[in-house]
């Protein structure tokens, strides 16, 4: 069993920063991380991945305000989020998967005002 909190949202105006952090009860070396997001009512979508060797991916929408690292030794995974966006509003989840099951945070909430 692997838990995950994430902490750091907030209340932000629009252009402003977050960083989100996400701490893992397990050691998160040798897995593959992902931060997602869910607007009201929409479904939840990708926002971010870091692999093992420390490569990236980002959804097209966050591409170039938001940035994922990891410290393992740490076990957390963070999420630096810039120019932030009334769009960006959202529950974050981090996820991870450990031996083939996917484990998920309750969630931190992102409220960015216009």
């Amino acid at each position: 069993q692997v838990q995950l909190v994430e902490s750091g949202g907030g209340l932000v105006q629009s252009g402003g920063s977050l960083r989100l952090s996400c701490a893992a009860s397990r050691s998160i070396r040798p897995v593959g991380m992902g931060w997602y997001r869910q607007a009201p009512g929409k479904e939840r979508e990708l926002v971010a991945t870091i692999g093992i060797s420390d490569s990236t991916y980002y959804a097209d929408s966050v591409k170039g305000r938001f940035a994922i690292s990891r410290d393992n030794a740490k076990n957390t995974v963070y999420l630096q989020m810039n120019s932030l966006k009334p769009e960006d509003t959202a529950v974050y989840y981090c996820s991870g998967v450990w031996y083939g099951v996917p484990y998920w945070g309750k969630g931190t909430l992102v409220t960015v005002s216009s």
